[in-house]
């Protein structure tokens, strides 16, 4: 008799099974993948391997990886509104090429910009850019997230959905350490139902979520 007692997903706190090599399990209910526990880094270990990231914001090609984000909110707001960029990194390219046109934006990083003040206001859109694979406490970060949001917001969030026909085994997104929940679209549904999203989209990597 097997008496190992697979983890319940950071999700929705729903059963899990295997689904590759006892690192990562799959939710019975949400379908979010996620690496158990211990295998986790810590705070210092997390904030090292983020350092390595050689995220240059005058880099074409960096803005270029973007632009998903940048081209919606260019499109859907103007200067006038206030946004946030959560999860800056150590390379905030979206402000950067945002602030150039004249945007007003703030950047939020628990590691590299932490300003927590900045999460006691609300804004009409939120970037996301390669940050929602990295959440711990998933549940408990993307209800900060539609917390932050004013009515009639838009929470942009850029991330590699996996799906059947992608072979995991050879995936590179599940070989950085840091990541550690991915997302299908039967996530990013759960996520809208269940988190009060009044819409989401997804294009591709990006993900919109309204709030109406």
């Amino acid at each position: 008799m097997n008496s190992t007692i697979n983890p319940t997903c950071p999700l929705c706190g729903s059963l899990s099974e295997n689904f590759f090599q006892e690192k990562f399990f799959i939710c019975s209910t949400c379908s979010g993948i996620f690496r158990p526990k211990h295998f986790l880094l810590d705070s210092i270990s997390e904030k090292k391997r983020y350092e390595t990231h050689n995220n240059d914001v005058n880099d074409i090609r960096y803005q270029n990886f973007v632009s998903p984000i940048t081209k919606a909110i260019f499109k859907e707001y103007t200067s006038t509104h206030q946004g946030l960029d959560f999860g800056a990194g150590t390379g905030p390219v979206i402000s950067k090429l945002l602030t150039d046109d004249g945007y007003n934006i703030k950047l939020y990083d628990p590691y590299f910009h932490n300003f927590p003040e900045l999460l006691n206001h609300q804004y009409d859109y939120i970037a996301c850019c390669e940050v929602v694979e990295h959440f711990y406490d998933p549940l408990k970060e993307f209800k900060l997230l539609k917390s932050l949001l004013k009515n009639n917001g838009a929470l942009f969030c850029m991330t590699s959905l996996y799906d059947a026909t992608i072979g995991f085994t050879k995936w590179y997104y599940k070989d950085d350490p840091a990541h550690v929940f991915i997302y299908q679209k039967e996530t990013i549904t759960w996520i809208q139902n269940n988190v009060g999203f009044s819409k989401v989209i997804i294009e591709d990597k990006l993900i919109k979520f309204y709030l109406f």
